[in-house]
């Protein structure tokens, strides 16, 4: 089960630990990747503030913290080739997984519906 942010990031819950990454849509939005920065293995995240960016030939994007909590993991093929996020966005091009400081936040986010609905 997935969850999204209205800044376009998805999770997927595993267990208290969330993969994250930027939406099909974001993905669309910001055309051809050419550089990723993600967050440092153990920094603790809090929701709302900047985890990574992703820079395209059009822009650089701020991609933030869904939700609270600790990096546990990052994605090193999207920085070593960042066009696998504009590939597969949702899945092969995730960029880093987050231990939930409170599990319950995941309930919090909108699900694949109300995303859409947003994203229109």
């Amino acid at each position: 089960m997935k969850r999204f942010t209205e800044d376009h990031e998805w999770l997927a819950l595993d267990g208290d630990v969330a993969t994250v990454g930027i939406t099909s849509f974001a993905a669309e939005q910001l055309g051809d990747l050419v550089f990723v920065e993600l967050p440092k293995v153990g920094a603790a995240l809090k929701k709302a503030e900047a985890a990574a960016v992703v820079e395209s030939v059009k822009a650089a994007s701020d991609v933030y913290a869904p939700v609270d909590g600790e990096v546990t993991e990052v994605n090193d093929a999207v920085v070593a080739d960042p066009t696998v996020i504009s590939a597969d966005p949702e899945g092969a091009g995730w960029l880093y997984r987050l231990r939930l400081a409170d599990p319950a936040a995941f309930e919090s986010l909108m699900d694949e519906a109300a995303y859409a609905a947003l994203a229109k």
